[in-house]
């Protein structure tokens, strides 16, 4: 079937969007074809703002407009307490619960030597180098419970620790709605070892 080229480009482009496949591109193509011009504008201008406008905060890595982001500029934040996570959208979505008060620090990714992943490749250095600057009493680590995030949550526990600084983790367990029945042995495992006082 021949497709218009402006409509074959698209569909290419919003394909390489991770978890777009060509049918969802399509789908995304047509409706963009269908939208007003200025709605199409609109999703243009912020996109080209995306890449303009932002840049990544030069003390925690997150996404900013400024030098610093607005986490870390806030006189609002307990700056004692810093959440260890691996990209800046795990920062959105603890965000989003309004639970947690402290700091980020973004370290771009874990540790994954078969993919050649070691600790100069992420943002590492520049957490050990907050240390002396900044009056932290805590280490929150906000890993993925995979592989990669359990080795580098260890990883980091092992270089934080001798600094006298709190290391903790964030609970792992039996989702809230979830089925005990459902669970795999080791949810089950940490649910009970990681249970608290009510």
């Amino acid at each position: 079937m021949q497709i218009a080229q402006p409509l074959e480009i698209a569909i290419e482009e919003l394909s390489k969007l991770p978890g777009v496949g060509r049918k969802t591109a399509l789908r995304l193509a047509i409706h963009i074809l269908k939208t007003d011009k200025e709605s199409v504008n609109k999703l243009v201008k912020s996109i080209e703002e995306l890449k303009t406008k932002l840049r990544l905060c030069s003390r925690c890595f997150n996404f900013a407009e400024d030098e610093l982001c607005q986490i870390c500029q806030s006189h609002k934040r307990d700056k004692s307490i810093i959440c260890v996570v691996e990209e800046a959208s795990d920062v959105i979505a603890i965000e989003r619960t309004n639970e947690y008060n402290g700091v980020y620090h973004v370290i771009g990714g874990v540790l994954s030597p078969l993919s050649g992943i070691g600790p100069e490749s992420l943002k590492i250095k520049e957490l050990m180098k907050r240390f002396p600057e900044e009056e932290i009493k805590e280490i929150l680590l906000a890993l993925n419970p995979d592989t990669e995030g359990e080795t580098t949550a260890l990883y980091l526990a092992r270089l934080i620790k001798p600094l006298g600084i709190k290391v903790t983790r964030i609970a792992r367990g039996i989702p809230i709605g979830g089925d005990l029945e459902f669970a795999d042995d080791a949810t089950i495992g940490r649910a009970l070892n990681s249970r608290t006082e009510i």
